[in-house]
C-alpha cells in the first residue's frame, strides 16, 4: 500500500466516507455490460449453485441448479449459462474495421467488444474454474454434454485470463475498480465485501452493509448460515421453486450493488489512455473469436516453456505501460511517485529554446528548461524523463541544485533549427518530469515451440481431446 493510499485510509476512517485516490476513470465501462454475480456449493470450488446476470439493470436472469450434485443438472445449468452469454459475445463479432500494421498485413479487429463485470476476485476465479471444468468437455463419447457446454467454456477461461492482464476492461471485478480509485476507512479485506465498501463510498449505514441478512455476500460462497438454515432445507425438500426463491434473496441485492458500482465508476472521466488500451482488448477479442470461428482448439491446461515465457513478458510490459499511463492521466497517481523523488513538478522559470548540440549537419535542437520546484528529487543527472503535458517528448535530466532543477529536451523537437511554438514550456507553465516513461526493453529473443530445449521439457506435445477430458471433476 503506498503512502497516499494509507493517508487516504485514515482519512477516510476519521471522516467516515472513503477518500479518491484517482480523479479519472482508468477502465473502460461498456455501454452494456454483462453483469455477472456466481454462487457455488459450499465445499466444492466450482460446482455451480446458481447465477444472476444479464446487460440490462431490469431484466436479470436468474439460472438456478436445484440440485447441485447432480452432474446432469449441472451441465444443463451450464447450456442455459452459454444460452445467454454466448449470444452475448457472438453480438459484438460482426461489426469490424480493418487495421493495417506497420510491417505486417492488416487484420480485422471488432468495433466492440463484450465486458464480463464480476463482484469480486472470488468471482474472477469461479469464472477461470468453471472455465476449466467445462472448456474440455465434449458433445459426443462418454459424458456427453450439450455442444455449447465447451464454447461457454472457453470463452469464460479467455475472460479469466484477461482479468489478470495489467489494463486490460475486458473482465471486471467491481470491488478491485473500485478499490483503484476510492481508498476506504476498513482494511483491504474488508474491502472484497462489495456492500461494504459500496456503503463507504456513497455514505450508506454500514452496519447494514455488513450483516448478511440485509446484504448477503456478494459470491461465489454462500453465508452458512443461509447454506444451514434456507438452502439445505429446500434442496431436501426436492421443490425446484423452493430453491430458487431461496436462491434469488442471495443474488438480487449483489444485483443491485453491481449496477450501483457501475454508477459510481461511470461518474468519473476516462482517462486519456483508456481508449488506448481498449483497443488493445478490441484486438484480443477479435483474434479470441477468429480462433473460435476457425475451429482452434481450446487452451491447453497448462502453457508450454516458451508460451509461459511469452506470456510472462507481455503480462510485465503490459504492467509497465499501465502504470505509466495512470499516472500520467492522473495528477494523484503521479503524486505518488513526486513522493518518492520519481518524479517532480513547479514552475518554470527560464527557457533556452534554441539551445543545439554539434555542428553543421549533425547540428540537433536540444532546449533547455529551468523549473522550480518543492518537490525532492532523487534522480540522479542523465535520467530519462518524460512529461504527461507533452507526451510526445522525450528529455533529460542535467541538474538539480537547491530547489532548481534543469531539463534538457532531447526528443520530440522535429527536424527543424528553431523550436516550434507551443513545443517549449512557457516561464511560469506548470509541468511535471518523470523518470516514468514508455520506453521498455524489447521482448526477449524466444526460439520456436518446437525448438524449446530439452532443459524445459522438449517441445510440447499438441492437444488431442480424448475420453479423460470428460471425467475431469468441477473442482
Amino acid at each position: 500500500m503506498s503512502l497516499l493510499t494509507s493517508l487516504a485510509r485514515l482519512r477516510a476512517l476519521d471522516e467516515g466516507i472513503a477518500q479518491p485516490v484517482a480523479t479519472v476513470r482508468h477502465c473502460h465501462l461498456s455501454a452494456r455490460p454483462m453483469v455477472f454475480v456466481p454462487l457455488r456449493l459450499s465445499g466444492e470450488a466450482a460446482a455451480p449453485l446458481a447465477a444472476m446476470l444479464g446487460d440490462d439493470r431490469d431484466r436479470p436472469r436468474l439460472l438456478v441448479v436445484p440440485q447441485p450434485r447432480n452432474r446432469d443438472l449441472r451441465f444443463a445449468w451450464a447450456a442455459e449459462l452459454a444460452g445467454v452469454l454466448l449470444p452475448y459475445v457472438e453480438s459484438f463479432t460482426a461489426d469490424t474495421e480493418t487495421v493495417e500494421r506497420r510491417g505486417g498485413d492488416p487484420y480485422e479487429r471488432a468495433l466492440d467488444a463484450p465486458q464480463l463485470v464480476v463482484p469480486n476476485t472470488g468471482g474472477v476465479a469461479f469464472t477461470r474454474l468453471l472455465g476449466r471444468s467445462t472448456r474440455f468437455r465434449r458433445a459426443d463419447g462418454p459424458y456427453p454434454v450439450p455442444e455449447s457446454v465447451p464454447l461457454l467454456g472457453r470463452w469464460l477461461t479467455y475472460f479469466a485470463e484477461r482479468a489478470a492482464y495489467p489494463g486490460s476492461s475486458l473482465t471486471l471485478a467491481a470491488t478491485e475498480e473500485l478499490g483503484r480509485h476510492w481508498a476506504s476507512g476498513q482494511s483491504g479485506l474488508e474491502d472484497g465485501n462489495l456492500a461494504s465498501l459500496v456503503a463507504w463510498i456513497t455514505e450508506g449505514p454500514r452496519e447494514e452493509a455488513e450483516d448478511p441478512l440485509v446484504w448477503p455476500p456478494a459470491g461465489p460462497a454462500t453465508d452458512p448460515g443461509f447454506d444451514a438454515e434456507v438452502l439445505a432445507p429446500a434442496i431436501d425438500s426436492g421443490s425446484a421453486e423452493r430453491v430458487t426463491e431461496a436462491l434469488r434473496t442471495q443474488l438480487a441485492p449483489t444485483w443491485r450493488l453491481m449496477w450501483q458500482a457501475l454508477d459510481l465508476l461511470a461518474g468519473l472521466e476516462p482517462g486519456a489512455s483508456v481508449a488506448q488500451r481498449w483497443e488493445q482488448d478490441r484486438a484480443s477479442f477479435s483474434a479470441m473469436a477468429e480462433s473460435v470461428a476457425e475451429g482452434g482448439p481450446p487452451q491447453p491446461r497448462r502453457d508450454g516453456a516458451v508460451a509461459a515465457a511469452a506470456r510472462l513478458a507481455r503480462m510485465e510490459r503490459a504492467q509497465a505501460a499501465y502504470e505509466v499511463q495512470r499516472a500520467y492521466d492522473d495528477p494523484l497517481v503521479m503524486a505518488e511517485y513526486r513522493l518518492t523523488g520519481e518524479a517532480f513538478a513547479g514552475e518554470v522559470v527560464e527557457t533556452v529554446p534554441d539551445n543545439a548540440e554539434g555542428e553543421g549537419r549533425s547540428r540537433k535542437l536540444r532546449p533547455l528548461v529551468v523549473i522550480k520546484t518543492d518537490d525532492p528529487v532523487l534522480l540522479p543527472p542523465g535520467t530519462a524523463l518524460g512529461t504527461p503535458e507533452r507526451r510526445a517528448q522525450g528529455g533529460e535530466l542535467v541538474e538539480a541544485h537547491e530547489g532548481l532543477v534543469t531539463v534538457k529536451i532531447t526528443k520530440g523537437m522535429g527536424r527543424g533549427k528553431t523550436a516550434a511554438p507551443g513545443t517549449v514550456p512557457d516561464v511560469g507553465e506548470r509541468v511535471c518530469y518523470t523518470s516514468l516513461t514508455g520506453d521498455f526493453q524489447g521482448s526477449p529473443g524466444l526460439p520456436d515451440a518446437e525448438a524449446t530445449p530439452w532443459t524445459h521439457g522438449g517441445p510440447p506435445q499438441q492437444y488431442v481431446p480424448d475420453d479423460e477430458d470428460a471425467q475431469e471433476e468441477w473442482s
